[in-house]
């Protein structure tokens, strides 16, 4: 029976190996490709928000401290 279960550990680390294994070899390309297009649409939301912001604050700056 103790045969039994040192044969039982190395199969348990294999398994735990070949889940671990098919995890981190996973897909990931939808995550990659959702979060390019997000970028893309926080870029454009920036540069839409700096427009009517540059034409307001086109001083000569003298006001600075």
């Amino acid at each position: 029976m103790a045969s039994l279960a040192w044969l039982l550990i190395p199969l348990l680390a294999a398994v735990g190996a070949a889940i671990w294994g098919s995890w981190a070899a996973r897909d990931r390309t939808q995550g990659d490709i959702s979060e390019l297009a997000g970028y893309a649409r926080f870029r454009e939301a920036m540069d839409r928000s700096d427009r009517p912001r540059a034409k307001a604050e086109a001083h000569s700056g003298s006001d600075a401290v």
